[in-house]
């Protein structure tokens, strides 16, 4: 069942380095606590390794290395946002999550004219509610980018 209609999505939307980042509830299975993380040899350079969720595997992301920010300790807030994309069960560490928000789709500003980097692959636009600006990631393109 969709969040979302032809007006407005629905985003998670988690915190990275004092800035709001959003992905579409869709894509969202939970938000975990980080646990043991095992790391996998010669696992691309942004993969922490996997957990074991409820019996299933999941290979879990490093946002911050996939984004090239600077690394960060895991505290209370830190969070594995597991996302479902193509009948593939990833997570994603994150400094925190603790919301759902709607957007109306009239608020988000197209990011192709502003940003001119590969940095803008993953980004879907820019989301302006209330007094903050959220990025909006497209999930598909974070897993298709290979590592570098």
């Amino acid at each position: 069942m969709s969040n979302n209609n032809g007006t407005t999505n629905q985003y998670v939307v988690f915190n990275l380095e004092n800035e709001y980042y959003g992905v579409n509830i869709n894509y969202v299975e939970t938000i975990e606590k980080v646990s043991a993380i095992t790391r996998v040899p010669k696992a691309p350079y942004y993969v922490k390794g996997v957990i074991n969720l409820r019996g299933e595997v999941v290979p879990v992301i490093d946002i911050r290395k996939r984004f090239n920010l600077p690394d960060s300790d895991i505290t209370d807030n830190t969070r594995i946002i597991i996302l479902s994309v193509e009948e593939m069960i990833m997570g994603i560490i994150v400094d925190s999550s603790s919301e759902v928000i709607t957007i109306s789709k009239d608020l988000i500003e197209n990011t192709s004219n502003l940003i001119n980097s590969s940095e803008d692959d993953y980004i879907n636009g820019i989301g302006k509610i209330e007094n903050r600006m959220i990025i909006l990631l497209d999930v598909h393109k974070i897993f298709d980018l290979k590592a570098s």
